[in-house]
This record gives structure tokens, C-alpha cells and sequence, in this order.
């Protein structure tokens, strides 16, 4: 068996070059004339049901806003009604024909089942689950005094999600409707002080990756990773006290909304916004250490320091 594993090793790596550099051309061209058929063949959304978690402010609010310009009928989960009540009054504004709120924490398993069964007695579908709730909180791994403060950020980050899908998908197999997860390229980028929330966004691309092979052509799924948008949470005092990035542009919520919901009725499988951190995975592939580097020295300061910067 040794000698099997040493045979591969040796033959395996070349024949695979070899096979990528004839097959990727013609997988290029595939792919793009893929995506030119399924945007002109983009899914009509108007009279369909879509449930938006993490729906009171951010990208929540305006996947509301966009998904309401098409017709579509929402359902808007968050844990602050209020602020759901005053986005509901806008989206049936700017044209949904009628839009259910829901108060709830999506890291309560008890709560998601009822805000799913809910939505669907109201409606009597399910046509879109998109999957936004999360939060933050940040600080060096080393300077961590109680661990346990980080557990509601796995818990809404990752099992919020989760726990949703997990009392959406019968419904969802009904109408061969779709996931929109709304993870970050913090699911792949080694951004310092926020340790949990790459963690909770790495496990939810990992995961989604996995009920996209689990559920075949069932059920489509769209793996968002933003980059930096400028919400509520990351222009808060708390965030900008603590992470430096002034010099990194951002874009509106209102512009990732579009852009992800466009994407949702295509049909895409994944989706960066804006598009040019498309480059970071590549980056981590092929020279890791540049990245970790750039990342440390742009966000915590200076290599060899270990204390908070501001």
C-alpha cells in the first residue's frame, strides 16, 4: 500500500497539469457562454416567496429592498422589530405585494422552526431562503479573557444559518427554490481580530459546498462572499476603534444587494463582491505568505508585534 501512495505521488501531480491545461480552455468557454444563456434566462421572481434573516438593516435590508422592486413577497426575520416594520413599509413601497414580518434570533433552533412554519402557512411557499444574519465581535485571540463570549457569534453566524435551511429544505425541494448565503471572503481571508467570525463564515462555505453535492439540481445554492460594505456594523465605533480600514474601499449595501440578488436569479453557484477580491483566493494559493503578511501588517501593524494597534 506504501508503494501504491508512491507511485501516486509521483504520477499523479503531472498527469493532472496535464489534464487541467487541456480541459480548462474549453471549460473557460463553457463557462461564459453558461453565464450569457442564464442571464438572458434570469428566474422572474415577482409573486414568489423569499425569507430574508438579519433583515433590519445592512445587506438584509436592502436583499429587501431589491428582492421587493421585482414583486417578489418577502418575509423578514430579525430580532428588532421596529426597524423590520419600518423596512416592510418600504418594500411594499418600491413594490412587494405583500411582505410578513417575523421577530426572531436565528440562533435559537425553536425560533428558526417557527419563523420557517410561519412564512409558509402565510404564504403557502417557499420559493427563496437567503440567509444573512450575523454578527461580530472583535479583539486578538490572545487577549481573550472569557473564550465563551465568542459562542453567540458561532452560533447566529453559523447555526443560524443551518438551523433555518435545515426547516426550509422540504419546502424549498417543493418549489426547486433556492439558497442565498451570505457568507464573506473572511471564509477564506486570515483577517486578525476577527478570529470566530472567519471561522463561523469559513464553516458556512464549507457547508453550503457540501448541500450543493447533497441536494444536486433540487435545490440551487448561491455562496455569497462580500468583501467590505459599508453597514451599520462595520462603520460602528466598536469596529472602526479596533480594525484599520480607511484605506480599503468599500461598497454600499444597496450595490451588493443587487448584485447578489442578480446573481440568486441566475442561478449562479458563487458570487464575489466587488469582484476584483476574486484575486485573494489565488493569492492564498499560490503564495500564502504574502497574504498573511499583508493582512497582519495592514490590520493588527507592524510584523513581530503582538498588542493591539490602533
Amino acid at each position: 500500500m506504501d508503494f501504491i501512495h508512491k507511485l501516486i505521488n509521483i504520477l499523479f501531480p503531472p498527469i493532472a497539469i496535464l489534464l487541467l491545461l487541456f480541459f480548462l480552455p474549453p471549460y473557460l468557454i463553457f463557462k461564459y457562454f453558461s453565464y450569457i444563456i442564464r442571464s438572458f434566462c434570469s428566474e422572474n421572481v415577482a409573486g414568489k416567496v423569499v425569507l430574508i434573516t438579519g433583515a433590519s438593516s445592512g445587506i438584509g435590508e436592502h436583499l429587501a429592498y431589491e428582492y421587493a422592486r421585482k414583486g417578489a413577497r418577502l418575509a423578514l426575520i430579525a430580532r428588532r422589530e421596529d426597524r423590520l416594520c419600518v423596512v416592510a413599509d418600504e418594500s411594499r413601497r418600491l413594490g412587494s405585494p405583500d411582505v410578513v414580518v417575523i421577530p426572531a434570533d436565528v440562533s435559537k433552533l425553536e425560533d428558526c422552526k417557527r419563523f420557517i412554519d410561519k412564512a409558509v402557512n402565510y404564504f403557502g411557499r417557499l420559493d427563496h431562503l437567503a440567509s444573512n444574519a450575523a454578527i461580530v465581535k472583535l479583539g486578538l485571540f490572545e487577549d481573550v479573557t472569557q473564550i465563551s463570549e465568542f459562542a453567540p457569534t458561532m452560533s447566529t453566524n453559523f447555526w443560524g444559518s443551518a438551523y433555518g435551511t435545515h426547516f426550509a429544505v422540504p419546502h424549498l425541494r417543493k418549489s426547486k427554490g433556492k439558497i442565498i448565503v451570505i457568507a464573506s471572503v473572511a471564509g477564506w481571508a486570515p483577517l486578525p481580530k476577527t478570529s470566530f467570525y472567519n471561522a463561523g463564515k469559513a464553516a458556512l462555505i464549507s457547508f453550503y459546498e457540501t448541500l450543493r453535492v447533497e441536494f444536486g439540481s433540487d435545490i440551487g445554492i448561491t455562496i455569497v462572499t462580500p468583501g467590505l460594505i459599508t453597514t451599520d456594523m462595520v462603520q460602528g465605533e466598536a469596529f472602526t476603534s479596533e480594525v484599520q480600514v480607511g484605506f480599503i474601499p468599500g461598497e454600499s449595501a444597496e450595490g451588493c444587494a443587487k448584485a447578489i440578488v442578480a446573481s440568486a436569479c441566475r442561478g449562479d453557484r458563487c458570487l464575489t463582491e466587488p469582484a476584483w477580491y476574486r484575486v485573494g483566493p489565488l493569492l492564498k494559493m499560490l503564495c500564502p505568505e504574502l497574504l498573511e503578511w499583508a493582512c497582519r501588517l495592514t490590520l493588527v501593524g507592524r510584523p513581530g508585534s503582538s498588542k493591539k494597534t490602533s
